[in-house]
């Protein structure tokens, strides 16, 4: 059925929560698990003088939090016995990011994590969640925290 599993990880509760049901189906489905992290840019611009972190800081510390995430996922699926790749990238939208190394890697289901809100504050604050399922070209399974 699902050989690919694609997890997005941002490290936050509800993308372990996310993991943990990815694990469970790769393991169930004999799958493997894709996971990534999106990488912001630098904010170059009116808003750059306003950054208090230098360009390559700001690109280090970045990096260095992606591949925590990353690697936190890496983890969690070797102790499980589930093959995992992880990768991270830079994006404007991680929604895009997200759809593209899907279809760049072959991935047949993607797995997120969704912080449930509705309303103003999901107006207000979007998602990349809702963004993913708009757009992607494989079935996604959200996970609500």
């Amino acid at each position: 059925m699902f050989k690919r599993i694609l997890v997005p990880t941002d490290g936050s509760d509800v993308i372990r929560r996310a993991t943990e049901t990815a694990i469970g189906l790769a393991k169930t489905l004999g799958a493997e698990i894709h996971t990534i992290s999106v990488k912001e840019p630098f904010p170059y611009g009116a808003l750059a003088e306003l950054q208090p972190t230098p360009p390559q800081a700001f690109f280090d510390m970045q990096e260095s939090n992606a591949m925590r995430h990353v690697q936190a996922v890496e983890a969690a699926c070797r102790d499980a016995g589930v093959p995992c790749q992880g990768a991270t990238v830079d994006a404007v939208h991680p929604w895009e990011a997200i759809v593209e190394y899907a279809a760049e890697n072959g991935c047949d289901l993607l797995v997120m994590g969704s912080h449930g809100r509705s309303g103003f504050s999901a107006l207000l604050l979007g998602s990349e969640t809702q963004d993913v399922l708009a757009h992607a070209k494989v079935p996604v399974l959200v996970i609500r925290q």
